[in-house]
């Protein structure tokens, strides 16, 4: 089992609430500084996410930790009717929903406030769930992943983006002393919340990635999974079936 990391060591919350409260106090910066810290690759990675749902032909998406709405925005790409992103902080919700009202799509886009491993929805109600940057923040891993695999529809498609450990030299070292050293400079120098970056580093290092994720996603009940490693191995798309 993977060590169980929470961003604020000395606090009496739970990690649910934790991570709400982090992400709370870094939503105003946090696109911004989420552009520095990865160099801008996210959105190629997001876009890959459209890309393959595009293919699929959703009539709607449930987009969990939705965060500032970044993927879900994209997602209206791939011709969903129908858009939702939950997530458990108002805060980022907020600046979410301003972006998508500037971009004149709060009739296709919605954005609500909700527990990943409550999900507030029927079962059976998606073509397609995604979630970028998200697992390894939920509380109880599986439990999270049993809510997706309840709101899929039969056949729906699972998309997870999410950051994972290169295996190879040089870049295993290169990112070991990224995540380390760089990183979390960077977050305290932006971010008022000094522990959140540290925390997202840390809880990236000991999620379980690869083959090991995709074991879990068996366990589930999913099938056909598949990992596609992206820019040497800093991330990886997710894909599996119900």
């Amino acid at each position: 089992m993977a060590k169980k990391v929470i961003p604020y060591k000395d606090s009496p919350l739970g990690k649910k609430d934790q991570v709400k409260k982090m992400f709370d106090a870094i939503s105003t910066n946090y696109d911004g500084l989420n552009r520095v810290i990865s160099f801008g690759i996210d959105v190629k990675w997001r876009n890959r996410v459209v890309t393959i749902l595009k293919k699929k032909k959703p009539s709607n998406i449930l987009d969990i930790a939705t965060g500032t709405g970044d993927l879900a925005i994209k997602l209206v790409k791939t011709g969903a009717e129908e858009i939702v992103g939950l997530d458990i902080s108002p805060g980022m919700l907020k600046v979410g929903k301003k972006k998508v009202d500037q971009k004149k799509l709060s009739d296709m886009v919605k954005m609500v406030v909700g527990d990943s491993e409550k999900l507030p929805f029927p079962d059976q109600s998606f073509d397609a769930v995604t979630v970028a940057f998200g697992v390894r923040n939920f509380e109880t891993l599986e439990k999270g992943l049993a809510e997706i695999y309840r709101v899929l529809k039969p056949s729906g498609t699972f998309v997870v983006l999410e950051t994972s450990v290169p295996t190879k030299t040089p870049f295993k070292q290169g990112y070991h002393l990224y995540t380390k050293y760089i990183l979390p400079t960077i977050g305290k120098l932006f971010s008022k919340d000094k522990a959140a970056y540290a925390y997202l580093c840390e809880s990236a290092s000991v999620f379980p990635h690869g083959a090991d994720f995709n074991n879990i996603l068996g366990k589930i009940g999913f099938i056909a999974m598949e990992n596609r490693p992206q820019t040497f191995g800093v991330a990886s798309i997710y894909i599996a079936t119900k």
